[in-house]
């Protein structure tokens, strides 16, 4: 009850650049970031988010300052364009930096030391300071006001599963969460697509209006709608015969549809498999 809560109140306030930061080249350098690191699965999704969050806001901010200083009259605002030319140049920093906060939040204690982060910056031909890495980490808390600890789209579907199996679903829990969990990252990596193709099956057409696709933005940042269709894919892969009674037992819990559940299970399904048949 409290991540739907969570979820709907993201949804009610998402701001219009939401996913903006979530292009399959940063997730995926997040990604192999942690993997060099050892940093465990929560602690990627959690750096994907703060980092998403953190932009935005900082994005906002500087248009907001640009607009001001150019004259409330003029109406204009810094260009996205312009905003990415000032953020390059500390892009990765902040990069790092969220995935640092994202370490120190996690229980395994794998924490990214300065001097991992430094090293790791240095062998790109980033020659920052310990302090301006500190300050970095700073800039990112201070931004989101200290509120780090977000849920994430993993910690929706492992809450699920475990739901799941309370309500006496008969799966195979351990291989499941790992299909589950790859199917996850999959669908991080090729975000874009995924969505794309569920936009055009929820609308019955392959060329989606402007307004449309604005609409459709709350789908793509709905994480309980993620989840739900991870694991109901996971199942269909896993254990088809579970299929149709986990389905039931999602919309129950969720009070998402089947028909919604069909659908995403369909457009990862048709990426995973790289094949139009329905």
């Amino acid at each position: 009850i409290h991540l739907a809560t969570e979820n709907e109140q993201y949804l009610n306030e998402l701001p219009e650049q939401a996913g903006y930061f979530k292009e399959t080249r940063i997730v995926e350098f997040i990604f192999l970031l942690s993997e060099k690191w050892h940093l465990d699965q929560s602690t990627r999704y959690q750096a994907v988010e703060l980092l998403e969050r953190f932009m935005i806001k900082q994005v906002e901010q500087m248009r907001g300052n640009r607009g001001n200083a150019k004259g409330r009259d003029q109406g204009q605002r810094t260009s996205w364009s312009s905003v990415r030319d000032q953020i390059a140049n500390t892009f990765v920093l902040r990069l790092v930096s969220c995935v640092q906060l994202a370490s120190k939040l996690s229980l395994h204690y794998n924490r990214v030391t300065s001097d991992t982060a430094l090293k790791f910056l240095q062998s790109l031909k980033y020659f920052y300071t310990k302090q301006e890495l500190l300050e970095s980490e700073l800039a990112v808390l201070n931004t989101l006001h200290f509120h780090i600890n977000v849920s994430t789209p993993l910690a929706y579907m492992e809450l699920l599963l475990e739901v799941l199996g309370y309500n006496g679903c008969l799966l195979p829990a351990k291989p499941l969460h790992q299909l589950c969990v790859q199917l996850l990252d999959f669908c991080y990596l090729t975000r874009e697509t995924i969505y794309d193709t569920l936009l055009k099956i929820a609308i019955e057409n392959s060329t989606p209006s402007k307004l449309q696709i604005a609409k459709f933005l709350t789908v793509k940042e709905d994480f309980m709608l993620l989840a739900v269709g991870i694991i109901s894919t996971g199942v269909f892969i896993l254990s088809s015969g579970h299929w149709e009674q986990v389905v039931e037992h999602l919309n129950c819990i969720t009070g998402i549809t089947p028909q919604s559940i069909l659908e995403f299970s369909y457009a990862v399904l048709r990426h995973v498999v790289g094949s139009t048949t329905p």
